[in-house]
């Protein structure tokens, strides 16, 4: 019986994330260290649009994650890091120089 219990919360488990990922809360579903993406942008005194643009990002993402419609997914969370800290540099490697 044992042994049915375990698999039962796997696949119940699995089931969970699979309707978290489908409704877009997969995210929400793990816990990462918050992203302040509008200090970012705000800190490199650039508009949305600029900041989009210059670090390709779509300008949609951009306003859901500083409006708190969405949280950026793990690879978007690292470039903002960056960004913080080789502002210049990120620049440079997504215009593709």
């Amino acid at each position: 019986m044992a042994k049915r219990n375990r698999h039962y919360g796997r696949i119940a488990a699995g089931f969970a994330d699979m309707i978290a990922t489908t409704n877009g809360d997969a995210e929400r579903r793990r816990e990462y260290p918050p992203v302040d993406v509008k200090a970012i942008r705000k800190a490199s005194g650039m508009t949305q649009e600029a900041f989009a643009s210059t670090y390709g990002f779509t300008l949609g993402a951009l306003r859901d994650w500083e409006q708190g419609r969405k949280r950026p997914e793990r690879t978007a969370r690292i470039l903002l890091r960056v960004i913080v800290h080789a502002p210049d540099t990120v620049a440079r490697a997504a215009a593709g120089s």
